[in-house]
């Protein structure tokens, strides 16, 4: 009985400190994805696949639009729209932060790496095209080309999406 009780209140104790999963998703799918998009410029050639396995490709392009190139040619309202909603993200994560259930926490933390890292592609890293992000993973042809990150913003929202409407 006495082991239980211990049991317990370990559990409770990290069920009250998973404040920390947030940002510590969010830096890993940031580190992976800048990570994997420096190997891309380092090793690959700009517009021109090379096969990886079936329909898998690495592409390397840089993309100025929002997601699947959409918006092209407006990257300042883009690189706005996104610190707006990195800076509400980032709110809404420190609110529910410690009282997050784990898919929760992990979800908010894949889309905020994501965006922060697309973001900075798009204030820091110089690639030639101004604003653009380095994309380089092309599943099938006819589907856009994108990259670690934006795929982590898509499970993270998928994940998100499935989260709470169990809960409701």
């Amino acid at each position: 009985m006495r082991d239980l009780q211990e049991r317990r209140a370990v559990v409770a104790a990290l069920a009250g400190r998973r404040g920390w999963l947030i940002p510590a998703v969010a830096v890993v799918v940031a580190a992976v994805d800048q990570i994997t998009k420096t190997l891309a410029l380092d090793h690959l050639q700009a517009y021109r696949a090379q096969p990886v396995i079936g329909p898998l490709h690495w592409y390397l392009t840089f993309n100025t639009g929002a997601a699947f190139s959409l918006g092209t040619g407006v990257t300042p309202i883009l690189e706005a729209a996104v610190i707006v909603l990195v800076v509400g993200l980032v709110v809404f994560s420190r609110r529910v932060g410690s009282s997050a259930s784990v898919p929760v926490a992990v979800a908010l933390g894949m889309i905020l790496g994501g965006a922060l890292s697309n973001l900075g592609d798009r204030l820091f890293r110089h690639v030639p095209v101004h604003g653009g992000v380095v994309d380089f993973i092309r599943a099938v042809t006819w589907w856009p080309v994108f990259n670690v990150a934006d795929a982590c913003v898509v499970v993270g929202v998928i994940l998100l999406a499935l989260t709470w409407r169990s809960r409701a």
